[in-house]
């Protein structure tokens, strides 16, 4: 029937896409592919007899709270406990200043439409995170490109005429998404300094902050912000620590912008899930995660370490790739004349999987010679048959 009819979309709805990882992701769901595509979190580490015996108690004890609805700025215990994790001797979060959302991408969707009208001037990583990308591009920006390098982003570029009347600069400075790279504490000062004397907010996203394997955590941008003036609005999620199936995260940021986000959520879904956030503070406020967390990133390491160790085997010079400290991603660039999308597609007839790295660029400036791999649900054996795949299709090409 539907067939038969024509609709009228708005100028909006028609110039969404589907996500490129979500189209390669129907590819992978054959068992013979070995998906190096998804950024999904290892079920191996999902807790669930502590997150069934949360929700259990939730409901045998509070059952008729946690059915209704609830508060649009969300559960106060787990406000409160997303405060205090997060304050540190210097930096005291406020609960008023916390704002639980429906997991990090409906964070990045208010933000949106907080920030950004058509036109506006938006600063990203090049590359970001493609979630961003689709939740910003919505609201139809203009988005600038700040440059990296292995290090990152790049803090100068806070000060070029690239910045000017910017709304504000999204950055992952943990293990980013896609490249895996982390910013130094170093650099992270400069950077919030730069921003303050700018006036132009952060937004620090950081789904994979507690998942570092290797060397020492970085201070926060958020607590580098308060102490350096700078305005910086924090994105956490539960998703990597306990398992994304909650659907939960949180917003950090001063309260009269959280203020103005519990108006837009009120507009979006009213509240997040009273039962899930309950039965979330159930399980953390005890310290759970201090004792769960250590097996989740000792898993991570592993993997990682072992597809470093068959890309150091298998792939021939002239390729690059990064070495996170922790963690779902890693970064590969091939020489300059080879495609990432030609060797997807060579690859998927050999059952390989990878995302091409154009998508998480949000300017015509995508390097279509970079791919993202990800190692984490992935057993040892098939991360080595797929590495050594992607190894003799790469010499083919070359």
């Amino acid at each position: 029937m539907d067939s038969q009819h024509s609709y009228t979309f708005s100028n909006r709805a028609n110039q969404l896409t589907s996500s490129a990882i979500r189209e390669i992701l129907k590819v992978t769901t054959r068992p013979e592919i070995i998906s190096f595509a998804g950024g999904l979190p290892s079920a191996d580490g999902f807790p669930i007899p502590e997150l069934r015996q949360a929700f259990d108690q939730v409901l045998a004890n509070d059952g008729r709270e946690a059915l209704q609805y609830g508060p649009t700025e969300g559960y106060t215990p787990l406000r409160q406990w997303v405060a205090d994790d997060l304050s540190t001797d210097d930096v005291k979060i406020n609960l008023n200043e916390v704002l639980i959302v429906s997991g990090s991408q409906q964070a990045l969707d208010m933000l949106g439409k907080l920030f950004i009208d058509n036109g506006s001037k938006v600063l990203v990583e090049s590359p970001t995170y493609l979630g961003a990308l689709q939740s910003f591009s919505v609201f139809e920006p203009e988005y600038v490109a700040m440059d990296t390098d292995e290090g990152g982003l790049i803090p100068a570029e806070v000060s070029t005429a690239k910045a000017q009347g910017a709304r504000f600069i999204y950055a992952l400075p943990n293990f980013q998404n896609p490249t895996g790279r982390t910013m130094s504490a170093e650099r992270r000062q400069e950077f919030v300094e730069r921003c303050a004397a700018a006036n132009l907010p952060i937004i620090e996203d950081d789904p994979y902050g507690e998942l570092r394997y290797i060397g020492s955590p970085q201070p926060s941008l958020l607590s580098l912000g308060r102490k350096a003036g700078a305005t910086v609005i924090r994105l956490g999620s539960f998703s990597k620590v306990l398992a994304p199936g909650l659907r939960l995260g949180y917003i950090v940021a001063p309260s009269a912008i959280i203020d103005k986000l519990v108006q837009i959520k009120q507009a979006t879904d009213l509240h997040s899930p009273t039962v899930t956030q309950m039965a979330v503070y159930e399980a953390v406020k005890n310290g759970f995660l201090k004792q769960h967390l250590p097996t989740v990133r000792e898993l991570y390491k592993r993997q990682c370490q072992f597809m470093l160790d068959a890309m150091q085997h298998y792939f021939p010079e002239g390729v690059h790739w990064t070495r996170p400290e922790g963690g779902m991603f890693l970064w590969v660039t091939l020489p300059e004349h080879m495609s990432a999308n030609e060797l997807l597609q060579k690859a998927i007839e050999r059952n390989v999987a990878f995302v091409p790295g154009e998508p998480f660029y949000a300017t015509a400036e995508a390097k279509t010679n970079t791919f993202r791999l990800s190692f984490v649900t992935v057993s040892e054996e098939r991360i080595r048959q797929g590495i050594e795949i992607l190894g003799q299709l790469i010499r083919e090409q070359l």
